[in-house]
């Protein structure tokens, strides 16, 4: 298993927002970076752990927890010109871009700052902290333990997310 960051703004697609969807999942449509795009590809599978993070807010953070329920398939948004992520370059057979589906776990029950994890000296290695652009980051293991402390969780297998 494998553990993410994936940013969103709240304005646009929030954690409430997957909790609300059919079977609280979703696409992670429209991503538009090639390293993010190639996480989605190559790397993101099933059954991987998500840290949802709201960014470009006035205090960024960490609010929630999610699942990746299928790996990386062809973005179609890319291939509807109605859609604000439309390239005209991709096509059915040659799609550039990709997405994942994600679904709604549980909120933290505190949510972890970016300011939080940029003074916590232990996540100082943390893409978040040092790429923060990126809106598909890999997050360590022993990161992932320390964000979900610092959100309150108890980290162990009572609670079937902190250690699998």
């Amino acid at each position: 298993m494998n553990y993410w960051l994936f940013k969103t703004e709240p304005g646009c697609f929030s954690f409430d927002d997957l909790k609300n969807r059919p079977d609280r999942t979703e696409p992670w449509d429209g991503v538009r970076n090639f390293q993010a795009r190639n996480f989605l590809r190559d790397t993101v599978r099933v059954g991987d752990r998500v840290l949802f993070y709201h960014s470009n807010i006035a205090e960024p953070a960490v609010v929630g927890l999610a699942e990746v329920t299928r790996s990386g398939y062809p973005d179609t948004t890319a291939l509807n010109p109605n859609s604000e992520h439309f390239d005209p370059k991709a096509s059915v057979g040659k799609p550039i871009w990709y997405m994942v589906d994600v679904s709604y776990l549980e909120p933290l029950p505190k949510s972890v700052t970016l300011e939080a994890i940029k003074q916590n000296p232990l996540l100082a290695d943390i893409p978040l902290v040092k790429r923060s652009r990126l809106s598909i980051q890999p997050v360590a293991e022993t990161e992932w333990h320390i964000i979900l402390t610092m959100g309150g969780m108890m980290d162990g297998p009572e609670m079937g997310i902190g250690r699998q």
